[in-house]
């Protein structure tokens, strides 16, 4: 896992063409806006979360963000634990977001 500040993981993002964005906050913060293109898998709804994990690719690279930083920091380790070997953490988390932001529908 790689921590990276709000400008580190904007620019990441926008560099990498095989990025996949999680997040790992509740239904209701999710309801107030999410980074776009984001895989919402809740890691308070643990069977939830690991089944969704599960689908992914483990060569992938993951950019994982809850509100401040500790969940996804959390969720990082346990896919290091499963394999993932490219998970990058929002340290400042969606309440410091700055980025462009969508709506669920």
């Amino acid at each position: 896992m790689k921590d990276l500040n709000n400008y580190e993981f904007q620019q990441a993002l926008a560099a990498d063409e095989n990025a996949q964005i999680i997040d790992v906050r509740t239904d209701e913060e999710v309801a107030e806006g999410m980074i776009g293109n984001a895989l919402h898998l809740d890691i308070h709804k643990p069977q939830e979360f690991m089944d969704g994990v599960n689908k992914l690719d483990k060569e992938g690279n993951y950019y994982v963000y809850c509100r401040a930083g500790s969940r996804s920091s959390q969720a990082c380790q346990i896919m290091e634990q499963m394999g993932f070997k490219n998970t990058y953490n929002l340290q400042t988390g969606f309440s410091q977001w700055d980025g462009e932001v969508t709506h669920k529908a």
